[in-house]
C-alpha cells in the first residue's frame, strides 16, 4: 500500500511542477486531464521545475538527477545546469544510532575499536555520514557509516523509477529518445555500489596502489581491520579543497602546475591503469600545498569507479589522435568497427554528421577548445546512429568535463590536448610498438612453454583431420575439388604455423631466462615467430 502511495505523490509532485514538458509528444491524453485537476504552480523554467520536483520527492531522487546531470549527451544544456546545482546534503541522523551501527558491524564497543570517537558528524549525505575518530594507536581517521534502513528506501524508489521510465517510454517518442530505462538502470547500478563500503574500500586501495611512488596524487589509507560493508575507516587527511581557487592562490600555490598536473592524473587513470576516479568533483578533490610550488592533489570517495575494457581503450586513443588530425572518416570506422555505433551504419554517412559537428570546433584555436565538450558532441552525434549507452563512456567523458573544467578554473589557459597527447602517444607506442612484443613474450611465455607438450598431439588431431576430410571429400564428389585443396593447403599452413609460432615463444623465453642464450641467439625466436605469422596470414 504503501508503494501506491509513493506513486501517487510522485504523479502529484510531476502534475505540480508541470513535468509534462518533457512529454510533448506523449500518445495518451491522460497527462493533460490529470493537469487540469492541478492548479498551475510555478512558472519557473523547465530546468528550474525538475530540479525543485526532484528536491521535493528526496534524497534518492536527488542522487539520480546528479546522476542525470552527467548525462548531457541526452539533456538539453539548460536542463543539465540546473541539474547540476542539487546537492546531496540531508540532515544527520543521530550519532549515538552512527556508534551503534559501528559496534554492531565490528562486533566490540567502539571505545574497544577507537581512543576518541566524536558523535557529531563531520558531514552527511543521503547514503552514509562521516565522523572523526582516533585510533588506539593514535592515528586520526574518518569513520563513514551507512544510513539505517536506507537500503529498503532505495529499493522501494528504484522500482517506481523503473515504473515511471517504463511508462514514459510508452507514452512519449522523446522518452524512448533518452533511454530512461538504460538509465535508471544505470543509475541502479551506481547507487547500490554506493551502499557497500567493503567495496569502497577496495577501490579506494586499488587507486592508492596504482599511484604509489608518485607524487602527483595521494589516496587516504584504509583501515581493513575496521572496515565492513556498512561502516569504512580511512586516513584523516588535511588539506585545502581544490575548489577554493583564491585561497589556492593567495597561498602562491602555482597554479597552472596543478592544472597541468590533474590532466596528468587523468590520462594516467584511463590510459596506463584503466582504473579511474569517476566521481572527482571538487568535494571530492583537495589539495596539499605544504609546497606551494609543487602543489599535490588528494583523492578520497571512491565508491564509484570506471574501468575501460583494452578495446574501448585503444578505439578512445585512435578516436582522440584521429580527431585531432581532422581524419573524420577514420573517426567514423573505428566507432562502427568498435561496435559503438551498429555495424550496418553507413561510415559516409557517419563522417559526414561528425563533419560538421567538428569542423566548427575546430576553427578555434586548440587551447581554447573545451574536449569534454568535443566528445560530448561526438557522443550526441552517435546517439543518432543509434549508439547504445556505453555505462564506462560515460563515466569517462563525465570525469573529462569535471576535469578539463576545473583545470581551466585553476589556470584558463591550460591546454587538455598538448598536455595528455605526449601520455597518449607513449601509451599508443607500448601497445603496438616493440615494447608491447616484450611484454606479451614475458607475461605469456609461461603459458605458450605450459602448452607446448600438447603441440604434438595438436599436430596429429591435425593430421587425422586432414584424412578425414580426404576420405569425405573423396565419397563427395561433387563438392568442388578446388575448395577441397585449399582447405587441405591452409589447415597445413595453421598446423605449421601453430608449431613455427610456438617453437619462436619457447625460445624468446629461453632467451629471457638465460641470458647467455640470448646473447648468442639473439634472432633465432623472431624468426620462427615471423616464419610462424607468415604461415598463418597466407592461410
Amino acid at each position: 500500500m504503501t508503494g501506491y502511495l509513493r506513486l501517487v505523490r510522485i504523479v502529484w509532485i510531476v502534475l505540480r511542477f508541470r513535468l509534462q514538458v518533457f512529454l510533448p509528444h506523449a500518445k495518451s491524453g491522460l497527462p493533460r486531464v490529470l493537469l487540469a485537476l492541478v492548479p498551475r504552480g510555478s512558472s519557473e523554467g523547465r530546468g528550474r521545475r525538475l530540479r525543485q520536483a526532484l528536491e521535493a520527492l528526496g534524497p534518492v531522487f536527488v542522487k539520480f538527477g546528479q546522476a542525470l546531470s552527467t548525462r548531457r549527451d541526452l539533456l538539453p544544456p539548460d536542463v543539465a545546469d540546473e541539474l547540476k546545482k542539487l546537492q546531496d546534503q540531508v540532515p544527520p541522523f543521530s550519532g549515538v544510532v552512527a556508534q551503534r551501527i559501528i559496534e554492531d558491524a565490528l562486533g566490540q564497543p567502539v571505545e574497544d575499536a577507537f581512543a576518541q570517537f566524536s558523535q557529531q558528524p563531520m558531514a552527511s549525505a543521503s547514503v552514509a555520514q562521516v565522523h572523526a575518530a582516533t585510533l588506539i594507536s593514535g592515528e586520526e581517521v574518518v569513520v563513514k557509516v551507512v544510513r539505517p534502513t536506507i537500503e529498503r528506501t532505495i529499493r522501494k524508489d528504484l522500482r517506481l523509477m523503473h515504473t515511471l521510465a517504463n511508462i514514459i517510454e510508452r507514452l512519449s517518442a522523446d522518452g524512448r529518445r533518452m533511454r530512461l530505462k538504460e538509465v535508471v538502470r544505470d543509475y541502479e547500478d551506481t547507487i547500490l555500489d554506493e551502499l557497500d563500503l567493503a567495496r569502497e574500500g577496495a577501490n579506494t586501495s586499488q587507486l592508492g596502489r596504482n599511484f604509489e611512488g608518485n607524487d602527483d596524487l595521494y589516496v587516504p589509507q584504509v583501515y581493513w581491520d575496521l572496515t565492513r560493508q556498512n561502516v569504512l575507516v580511512t586516513e584523516r587527511i588535511y588539506g585545502i579543497p581544490v575548489a577554493e581557487i583564491e585561497t589556492l592562490r593567495a597561498a602562491g600555490t602555482d597554479m597552472n602546475k596543478l592544472a597541468v598536473r590533474g590532466v596528468e592524473i587523468f590520462f594516467t587513470q584511463v590510459f596506463r591503469d584503466s582504473f579511474f576516479h569517476a566521481d572527482m568533483h571538487p568535494g571530492n578533490i583537495f589539495v596539499d600545498i605544504s609546497d606551494p610550488s609543487d602543489p599535490k592533489y588528494i583523492a578520497i570517495d571512491c565508491g564509484i569507479v570506471g574501468s575501460l575494457e583494452k578495446e574501448d581503450q585503444n578505439y578512445l586513443a585512435q578516436n582522440m589522435l584521429a580527431f585531432f588530425r581532422r581524419d573524420y572518416r577514420e573517426v567514423a570506422r573505428l566507432h562502427v568497427e568498435s561496435g559503438w555505433v551498429p555495424k550496418e551504419t553507413r561510415i559516409g554517412d557517419l563522417e559526414g554528421a561528425i563533419r560538421s559537428v567538428c569542423e566548427p570546433i575546430f576553427e578555434k584555436p586548440l587551447g581554447e577548445i573545451m574536449f569534454g565538450h568535443l566528445l560530448l558532441k561526438l557522443f550526441q552525434t552517435a546517439r543518432r546512429f543509434n549508439m547504445p549507452v556505453q555505462p564506462q563512456l560515460v563515466l569517462l567523458q563525465k570525469t573529462l568535463l569535471n576535469i578539463e573544467g576545473l583545470g581551466r578554473q585553476l589556470s584558463p589557459d591550460l591546454d587538455l590536448w598538448q598536455t595528455g597527447k605526449p601520455i597518449l602517444e607513449d601509451w599508443m607506442n607500448e601497445r603496438i610498438g616493440p615494447k608491447a612484443w616484450i611484454k606479451t613474450i614475458k607475461t605469456e611465455g609461461p603459458r605458450w612453454l605450459t602448452q607446448l607438450p600438447d603441440v604434438p598431439q595438436q599436430m596429429l588431431d591435425a593430421s587425422k583431420q586432414l584424412a578425414n576430410l580426404d576420405r569425405g571429400l573423396i565419397e563427395q564428389r561433387a563438392f568442388n575439388r578446388q575448395l577441397h585443396d585449399a582447405l587441405i593447403e591452409r589447415t597445413r599452413r595453421q598446423r605449421n604455423g601453430l608449431i613455427w609460432i610456438v617453437l619462436g615463444a619457447a625460445v624468446a623465453y629461453t632467451a629471457f631466462a638465460l641470458p647467455d642464450f640470448a646473447q648468442h641467439w639473439p634472432w633465432l625466436g623472431a624468426a620462427f615467430a615471423g616464419l610462424g605469422i607468415v604461415s598463418l596470414m597466407r592461410s
